[in-house]
């Protein structure tokens, strides 16, 4: 396609406006899914029925492989029954006889691609079944023979070599031996047939009758060597009993092949034909199942072919369409990106084309060339505007300076109230001195008056002088030293308050002064103050500072927390938080603040209690602190009713010196990096 003709075929789709052009692409769009879910949804069918024959010969699989699996464990606890009769094994053996029936009359009966199968595969079963039933009544009729003609004349004999051994009257008799020997051959006779009879090992078998031999052939010697009458009795009755166990044996021989012969003809050789007739059936159901999956495959295939044929010619005629579309609408557009890049680089006298067009862009051309003309107005409206800008500035600078010196006079406020407070404190423990100075000038006057007196001067004078000396002094020395530690705290309050100097300080050691200044203050409330702040926290920062924040914080709990008297709580926490930075908590359980009154907390000049001589700057000094000079940030948690809590992290070592920060600011003229959490 030439540039004419395609010039030519853009401004014609032109004519159309965008929305038809784009409906069109999308109603392309819908009609290759129409289209491709109609092919698809005819080969579904296709495919479905092919899935169903493969999912049926699958399960009809799974059906012979659970025969298969039952007729095998069947098998396995017939021959551990013959071996280890049991009720519990032949409660199992019922068990899974009736699943293998119920398996083969109820599964294999209503499968459709067993069915016609089913006759076949249920006479083998039935005979590998039944043959159970001849196998178990060999089995009582061994255990019987075992019981009545091994064990019974075995029973006899040992009475028999009893009442034998009993009529012998000398230890040293000519009949002992034979006899011992008797005795030997009959104990190893009984443990040989009982092997036999449990494990049915032929080397057991031999063992037996060679013992049984072995009686048989002691008995005429003993009867030679009899003593008396009872002896020749219980010999010959011995001799009968041992060729009846003799015939027991046997008899119990015989017994033990045709269970063997039932084993391998009735179980052994009908569970290998209920195996041969299974694998049959499972090579069937492989042939049907892989002739489905070729049918599927097959059918897959084919619904793939045609639905890329369809897909390949709907998208071709997508594209062609598309690129059309796109061009009818980016020509215009770059003569619109033209104009505004030539208004953007301030080139505001040249026109924007294609403002005639009636479609969309042409729309657009025409509003960027009203742009322009607001821009040419702009331009001249900013000159104007900018000469009024430097005198708002002017304005603004003194503004700032005003709040400024309001904020320096907020902290001197402050200060002043610590003097007040502690010069009161101070006063206490000094005129309790001075009184005590008093007292102890007047005492020692008198006692001089004694001393000078004509009459003697009595021990019990001396001790009382003495007793209230040590007194008055020890009195003296705790008030002076308590005035002593209140001007210390406070002369190192307002030192570090006076003197915006870092230096390395203890927390638990400042914080104690802090509070030792605000004793005063809370003294006159009914609020209880905990501390708690470990000791050896190490900081290398802004005393002065950090006093402030505390100093403005335990006032502003005071004024608002717990207004009008009201009792409550104030906890003080410290501690470490991780190598670099400790994280200070200072909660009160008081009056809380309301969402709108956390949103402004930290505002200059916010106030609710403007008419009883708020300033609103007490908060806005803790934040500017924290932030700026002390280098941290500054969390705010409050619920009405339920109390405050600050959360302030700062640094162990401040990042910068005071005069490398920048002058206190609003939160309206900068960036805060303030985080309220509060309830909603």
């Amino acid at each position: 396609m030439n540039l004419t003709s395609r010039s030519g075929l853009v401004n014609l789709v032109r004519a159309i406006p965008i929305r038809w052009r784009i409906l069109s692409i999308a109603a392309l769009n819908s009609a290759v899914v129409l289209v491709l879910a109609a092919m698809i949804w005819t080969g579904s069918r296709g495919l479905d029925s092919a899935w169903d024959e493969v999912r049926q010969v699958r399960e009809s699989d799974k059906i012979l492989a659970v025969m298969e699996s039952e007729t095998s464990r069947l098998q396995n606890l017939i021959h551990r029954y013959i071996n280890q009769p049991s009720p519990e094994l032949f409660a199992e053996i019922l068990l899974l006889r009736e699943a293998v029936l119920g398996t083969l009359t109820t599964r294999a009966a209503t499968d459709p691609m067993l069915s016609g199968s089913v006759k076949e595969l249920e006479q083998v079963i039935e005979k590998f079944l039944d043959g159970f039933g001849e196998v178990r009544a060999v089995q009582a009729t061994i255990a019987k023979t075992y019981e009545e003609q091994v064990l019974t004349p075995a029973r006899e004999m040992a009475g028999l070599y009893a009442i034998v051994d009993g009529a012998t009257g000398k230890r040293d008799a000519l009949i002992v031996p034979p006899l011992g020997k008797s005795r030997e051959a009959f104990t190893s006779m009984l443990v040989a047939a009982n092997a036999y009879y449990l494990s049915l090992a032929s080397a057991s078998a031999e063992e037996a009758k060679r013992a049984t031999d072995t009686i048989e052939k002691t008995i005429p010697v003993m009867l030679d060597l009899a003593e008396n009458d009872l002896q020749r009795l219980a010999l010959q009755r011995l001799g009968q009993r041992a060729a009846a166990l003799r015939e027991g044996l046997s008899e119990l021989a015989e017994h033990f092949a045709a269970r063997t012969n039932l084993l391998q003809t009735e179980i052994d050789a009908n569970q290998a034909a209920t195996i041969a007739a299974i694998d049959g059936l499972s090579v069937k159901m492989r042939q049907r199942e892989q002739a489905a999956q070729t049918r599927f495959d097959r059918t897959l295939r084919s619904i793939s072919t045609r639905v890329g044929t369809v897909s390949l010619i709907f998208i071709f005629i997508i594209i062609v369409a598309g690129v059309i579309i796109a061009l009818s609408i980016r020509l215009p557009l770059q003569q619109i990106m033209t104009g505004m890049r030539a208004i953007t680089t301030g080139n505001l006298d040249r026109r924007v084309l294609g403002t005639g067009a009636r479609d969309e862009v042409g729309a657009m051309a025409r509003a960027v060339e009203i742009f322009r003309e607001n821009a040419i107005a702009k331009q001249t409206a900013e000159n104007e505007l900018r000469a009024s800008k430097e005198r708002a500035e002017n304005a603004l600078a003194e503004l700032r300076a005003t709040q400024q010196n309001l904020i320096d006079a907020e902290r001197l406020a402050a200060l002043g109230g610590l003097v007040a407070g502690v010069a009161h404190e101070v006063n206490n423990p000094v005129g309790i001195s001075l009184t005590v100075a008093s007292s102890f000038e007047r005492r020692a006057a008198a006692f001089e008056a004694d001393l000078l007196a004509k009459a003697p001067l009595r021990r019990s004078q001396l001790e009382e002088f003495v007793r209230s000396s040590k007194d008055a002094s020890q009195q003296l020395v705790s008030n002076l030293q308590r005035a002593a530690e209140l001007i210390q705290s406070f002369k190192q309050v307002a030192v570090d308050r006076s003197h915006a100097e870092r230096r390395e300080f203890d927390l638990l050691e400042a914080t104690e002064q802090i509070i030792a200044s605000l004793r005063p203050v809370l003294k006159k409330s009914p609020v209880t103050l905990q501390l708690n702040v470990p000791e050896g926290l190490i900081v290398n920062s802004y005393p002065g500072s950090y006093g402030q924040v505390l100093t403005n914080l335990f006032l502003n709990a005071i004024n608002h927390a717990f207004a009008d008297g009201r009792p409550g709580t104030i906890k003080l926490e410290a501690k470490a938080r991780g190598p670099d930075d400790i994280e200070v908590v200072f909660a009160d359980d008081g009056a809380g603040m309301t969402p709108e009154v956390q949103r402004q907390a930290f505002n200059p000049f916010f106030t609710t209690r403007r008419s009883e001589g708020g300033t609103g700057l007490g908060l806005h000094i803790v934040y500017n602190l924290v932030t700026q000079q002390l280098g941290g940030r500054m969390m705010l948690d409050s619920r009405p009713g339920q109390g405050t809590t600050f959360r302030i992290i700062i640094p162990r070592a401040a990042r910068h010196s005071v005069a490398d920060r920048p002058a206190v600011s609003t939160p309206g003229s900068e960036q805060w990096p303030i985080r309220t959490m509060s309830s909603t």
